[in-house]
C-alpha cells in the first residue's frame, strides 16, 4: 500500500509577506471544518483543470477522512472531456442539489461572488465561507480566506490545507491536484514554475500516477471535430507584428458548424500563444448566452493581468481572462488598444 510521503520542510516554503497570517488562516480553516457535519465545495463557472482538480481533490479528502461534502459549479453543469479522467460526474451534483444554506462552504480558484453564478446565493448564504485561492485580484469575500498569492495553483493551497487539518493524501486526491498543478502551471513551462512546484509534482507522482496519461488527457486527446475547428480558427488568426499581438476568435457559428461544444475550446489559446511573434496573445470564444469570454497570454513583457481587469477580469501577469458582451470585433479592438497603451512589466522572467 502506497503511504503518503513525509510534509515539506519549512526551509523550502513561500517566504511571502503575510506568510504567518496565512497559515493562521490554514489552522483556523482547519478548526472549522474539523467541527462541521457536512461541508460544500464549488468552484467556478466552466471550471478549469485547477478549479475543478482543487475541488475534487478535497472532495475525495473529505470522503477518505470521514467528512461528508457535497460539491458543484455552477451552470451549465458540463466539463470539457479533457477532464473525463476526472470522473466529476461521479463525484459532484448538480447545482440545484447543492443545499441551499450550507453550514460550511468552500469555493476554489475564484476572485469574487459572480464567478460562483447560479451557486452565488449558496456562497453567501452559508454560515461560514472559507475561499481558497491564488489570484491576486482575489476580493477576499469569504469569512476566512486562504488566498496565497505565492502559490502556482489553488492545488498548492488545498495541499497546504490538507496539512494543516493533518489529513493525508491517497491517490484520487494526488491525482486531481497534480492537474491542477499540471494545468496552471502550463505543463511546467509558465513562469508560476518554482522549486517548490516540482517538490509538490515529486509528493503527487510518488502515488503511483499515471502522469503519461494525465498529460495525454489533458493537452493531447482531441476530437478530429476539433482539429478541424482549430484549423479555421488559425486560418483567420492575426499578427501585429509591431505590435506583437496574436489574435482569433471562435464563434457559436463555428462550433455548431464542426460539431465541438464550448468547454472543449479551452486550450485554443494554448495554441495562439506558440506563435514566436507574439509578446501577447488573445482568443475570444463566444459561448451561447454567455457573451464572449477572452483568454489572454504574455510572454512577459506585458501584464495581461491588468489589462483584464479593465474589462472586470482579472488573472495573473501571464495569464489572465475577461467575459463581454460586446461584439468579438469591438473586443479585439479594445484589447488592442490596451496592449498599445500597457507599460511594459519588468521581472526577471520577462
Amino acid at each position: 500500500m502506497l503511504t503518503e510521503p513525509e510534509p515539506l520542510s519549512t526551509d523550502i516554503r513561500r517566504t511571502l509577506p503575510g506568510v504567518a497570517a496565512h497559515l493562521e488562516a490554514l489552522d483556523e480553516a482547519a478548526a472549522v471544518i474539523d467541527e462541521a457535519d457536512e461541508l460544500a465545495l464549488a468552484c467556478h463557472v466552466h471550471p478549469d483543470g485547477d478549479a475543478l482538480g482543487s475541488m475534487l481533490a478535497m472532495k475525495h479528502l473529505c470522503d477518505a477522512h470521514g467528512t461528508r461534502a457535497v460539491c458543484s459549479w455552477p451552470d451549465p453543469f458540463v466539463v470539457g472531456p479533457h477532464y473525463d479522467f476526472l470522473e466529476a460526474a461521479a463525484y459532484a451534483v448538480p447545482p440545484s442539489e447543492v443545499p441551499a444554506r450550507p453550514e460550511v462552504m468552500l469555493t476554489f480558484d475564484l476572485g469574487r461572488f459572480s464567478r460562483l453564478g447560479n451557486l452565488e446565493p449558496t456562497a453567501r448564504n452559508a454560515a461560514t465561507l472559507i475561499v481558497l485561492d491564488h489570484h491576486p485580484d482575489n476580493e477576499r469575500f469569504g469569512d476566512i480566506n486562504l488566498v496565497d498569492l505565492g502559490a502556482a495553483a489553488t492545488a498548492v493551497v488545498v495541499r497546504d490545507l490538507a496539512r494543516a487539518l493533518g489529513w493525508k493524501l491517497n491517490r484520487d486526491s494526488a491525482m486531481c491536484l497534480y492537474a491542477g498543478l499540471v494545468t496552471d502551471t502550463g505543463r511546467f513551462r509558465y513562469p508560476n514554475t518554482t522549486s517548490e512546484v516540482f517538490h509538490l509534482a515529486e509528493e503527487l507522482a510518488s502515488f503511483d500516477l499515471p502522469i503519461a496519461r494525465i498529460e495525454w488527457e489533458l493537452f493531447e486527446k482531441h476530437r478530429f471535430a476539433y482539429l478541424r475547428l482549430v484549423g479555421h480558427v488559425l486560418e483567420r488568426a492575426r499578427l501585429d507584428p509591431e505590435l506583437g499581438l496574436a489574435t482569433t476568435w471562435c464563434t457559436t457559428g463555428d462550433l455548431a458548424r464542426f460539431g465541438v461544444a464550448f468547454d472543449e475550446t479551452e486550450g485554443l489559446i494554448d495554441v495562439v500563444r506558440q506563435a514566436a511573434e507574439a509578446e501577447v496573445s488573445c482568443v475570444a470564444r463566444e459561448a451561447a448566452g454567455e457573451g464572449t469570454r477572452v483568454s489572454l497570454r504574455s510572454t512577459g513583457a506585458i501584464d495581461v493581468g491588468e489589462i483584464a481587469r479593465r474589462f472586470g477580469g482579472g488573472g495573473h501577469w501571464f495569464m489572465a481572462g475577461f467575459q463581454s458582451d460586446d461584439p468579438i470585433d469591438q473586443i479585439l479592438a479594445e484589447v488592442e488598444r490596451a496592449v498599445r497603451e500597457a507599460p511594459p512589466v519588468h521581472t526577471a522572467d520577462a
